[in-house]
């Protein structure tokens, strides 16, 4: 019995926790169909309220739409409504001018045939009187028209040569007048930095011990650095000093810096003066190339080559009566632009034509062409306007203006050039270099007179027919010339003329 027993136990036990969890699980089971059941009637509810409320808000919208439509229907309306009053009282009052105009025709209709039938009398008047006039003068109406016509003419040609005269002298007194004002307001409107320079430089040195160390060995340092700049350097007396002279003001500059930078590393020896004259050179190069293109930019002018560029860069270290070439070129090109601005010429191309009428200056050349023939060949090169090249060619008169523009670059660059602080030469140093070439000149034998103009850029000589050949007239003037060189010192170039006359006079008695 006891194995029965504990046979039918465990079996009862699976029975009974199987039964157990069968409850639980039908128990879980009515438990989430019911939270289900609630969920979906949430759901329902939820769902039924969102319709309401979305159809709630379509008849809103429907509303407002409806309104807002029926208000433009309105406004539509209304407006047709104020259009249609327009036209009605436009119609009106066309109406009344047709109704005018007609009753205007039929007046001017009535007067006009009342003139035709006024001027049928009057051409018979006239007739009349017309046979009567000839009858009485003698005369034919073509020779009384011709004679007339005569007389009219005569006092009509006397009115208009007093018009005329009057005219000319109303035109030069305001031409004069114009001409004043437009040059005292382009004098007022230019504004540049007025700046000086001298053939000469000086520099400083921190001893005078320092000048043996650029003299160096049997004066090897010294001679190196003349050597590779081209200049002459003057080492005197004066304290602390040295000085650097010539006339190139790049070699100048370039020895100028170079000495500077030497004093200041303290090796001073040839081969250290090569190396930093030829760094400086580099310097220079670059800081010329970049003057050339800052007064570009400042002027705004473009399309210029490299070389050109170059040589308006050069111009920065060049002076003429002490005042800075590029400088000066760039004023006058502001000044020729302000005047072709006034008078209607063409201000770019005065601008151009002003800016690069000194290039010349600062092309290196050993032609013996002055700056203003060097400058017209290197623009003419360039592919420059034609009145541009003739600008830079006449602006000394070298050759005959040909445009307006060249005209008003002659008279910038008098202006820049003329205007109070523009140049340092004196009065006194003018009247002087110029009574110096007349000297030069005068103590030639059978020289009569030597007159030095174009600011001393030519000397003009007259010699005696009897004392001179033209062989010895010819030779004459290469003295001068050479004398002048070696004697004067000078910018630029002096034009040396020999004027030799042959006067033939007799007398019939």
């Amino acid at each position: 019995m006891e194995w029965i027993f504990l046979i039918i136990l465990p079996l009862a036990g699976l029975f009974l926790g199987w039964t157990i969890r069968w409850l639980y699980a039908r128990f879980q089971l009515t438990a989430s169909e019911q939270r289900a059941e609630r969920v979906k009637q949430d759901a329902i509810k939820e769902a039924e309220a969102r319709k309401k409320e979305i159809l709630f808000e379509a008849k809103e919208q429907i509303i407002r739409e409806r309104n807002q439509q029926e208000r433009e229907t309105r406004e539509r309306r209304v407006e047709l409504q104020r259009y249609e009053r327009r036209v009605l009282q436009k119609e009106e009052t066309i109406d009344k001018k047709t109704a005018q105009i007609e009753k205007t025709e039929q007046v001017l209709a009535d007067r006009e045939r009342s003139l035709k039938t006024r001027d049928e009398a009057l051409n018979k008047e006239e007739e009349r009187y017309r046979a009567e006039l000839e009858r009485i003068s003698g005369l034919s109406a073509a020779e009384a028209k011709a004679l007339i016509i005569k007389d009219l003419e005569n006092e009509a040609k006397h009115d208009a040569q007093t018009l005329i005269n009057k005219i000319e002298q109303e035109a030069n007194l305001a031409g004069e007048k114009k001409a004043r004002d437009i040059l005292v307001t382009t004098i007022q409107r230019l504004a540049t930095e007025v700046t000086g320079d001298v053939t000469v430089t000086t520099v400083n040195l921190p001893n005078d011990e320092m000048k043996g160390r650029i003299i160096g060995r049997e004066g090897r340092n010294i001679r190196t650095l003349e050597t590779l700049t081209g200049v002459d350097i003057i080492i005197d007396d004066t304290p602390e000093a040295v000085v650097i002279s010539c006339f190139d003001p790049v070699r100048r500059e370039i020895a100028k810096i170079s000495l500077e930078r030497l004093i200041t590393d303290g090796r001073i020896h040839p081969a250290r003066i090569e190396e930093i004259v030829a760094k400086v050179s580099k310097d220079i190069s670059q800081k010329i190339f970049e003057e050339g293109e800052k007064v570009l930019f400042d002027l705004g002018i473009h399309n210029i080559s490299q070389d050109a560029i170059r040589a308006l860069g050069r111009l920065y270290f060049r002076s003429s009566y002490g005042q800075n070439v590029l400088y000066h070129s760039k004023e006058v090109a502001i000044i020729a632009g302000i005047l072709a601005s006034e008078i209607g010429g063409n201000r770019d191309l005065a601008k151009r034509a002003a800016l690069l009428h000194d290039i010349g200056k600062g092309v290196e050349s050993d032609s013996d062409l002055n700056h203003a023939e060097i400058g017209m060949e290197m623009v003419r090169k360039m592919g420059e306007d034609p009145r541009v090249i003739n600008a830079v060619g006449s602006h000394h008169n070298d050759i005959e203006p040909s445009c307006v523009e060249s005209v008003l670059v002659q008279i910038a660059d008098a202006i820049s050039a003329a205007r109070p602080g523009a140049r340092r030469e004196t009065l006194d140093n003018y009247i002087n270099r110029l009574e110096n070439l007349e000297n030069i000149a005068t103590g030639f034998t059978g020289v009569d007179k030597a007159y030095a103009i174009q600011a001393g850029r030519e000397l003009r000589i007259l010699v005696n027919n009897d004392s001179l050949s033209e062989e010895q007239s010819k030779d004459l003037a290469k003295q001068i010339a050479k004398k002048i060189e070696s004697d004067l010192r000078y910018p630029g170039r002096i034009k040396v003329t020999i004027i030799r006359e042959i006067r033939i006079v007799e007398y019939a008695r």
